[in-house]
């Protein structure tokens, strides 16, 4: 689990690509570093991933093409900054809200204004059936950054960024028709799911009715 409380922002140093396996060597910032073992997780642009292999403070992680395709980092290059986060303690402060690092799906930036304190960022999901899990001031993780949602409309959302959230995170350096990744709250998931489950059962009684009357 994660708390979508971004703790450094690390470049990939290099990629080697396989038949259907891609992985990514990471330069780790040192505060990091301290009890990371193989077979760790780590939340890389909030999507969950397993240590491989340390050298050093070059951490490496494979990524299969289901992970490629569903997230944003299929389109890394080498250089590319990604936002990243150890696992949760249970001992330690949530400040964000849990996350599981299972990414959801995608979105565009689509419109960025900035201000002297404040960056406002509208976000397009890419799969518009996942709009029935935005709600404004719900929460949402961008990039496994942990954020509330703005105002709504249809598939698009706004972001409000506060200068902490833009310094400590990609996010201060996307431009507009950069792609982040999603993952919906998973108490909304869960509820949303239900409901419709449940409207979607008593209309099927309800049409059973009719059809004995």
């Amino acid at each position: 689990m994660f708390t979508g409380i971004v703790q450094g922002i690390a470049p990939i140093i290099a990629i080697t690509e396989k038949d259907d396996l891609r992985t990514h060597q990471i330069e780790f910032p040192d505060h990091l570093l301290p009890g990371l073992t193989n077979g760790a997780s780590v939340a890389h642009n909030g999507c969950c991933l397993t240590v491989t292999h340390i050298n050093g403070n070059l951490v490496s992680f494979d990524l299969i093409k289901e992970t490629l395709k569903q997230t944003n980092l299929g389109t890394l290059q080498v250089g590319d900054n990604i936002n990243l986060e150890r696992a949760a303690c249970l001992n330690a402060e949530i400040s964000g809200h849990l996350m599981s690092g299972h990414i959801i799906g995608t979105a565009e930036l689509i419109k960025i204004t900035s201000s002297e304190n404040n960056r406002k960022v509208w976000c397009s999901l890419a799969n518009k059936k996942l709009k029935k899990y935005i709600f404004y001031k719900n929460y949402i993780g961008i990039d496994g950054i942990s954020l509330t949602i703005g105002e709504v409309a249809d598939h698009i959302f706004c972001l409000n960024l506060i200068p902490e959230t833009i310094t400590r995170t990609t996010l201060g350096q996307k431009l507009s028709k950069a792609i982040v990744n999603i993952e919906i709250d998973q108490q909304t998931q869960a509820t949303v799911d239900t409901v419709e489950r449940f409207l979607i059962a008593r209309e099927r009684e309800e049409t059973d009715l009719r059809r004995i009357r």
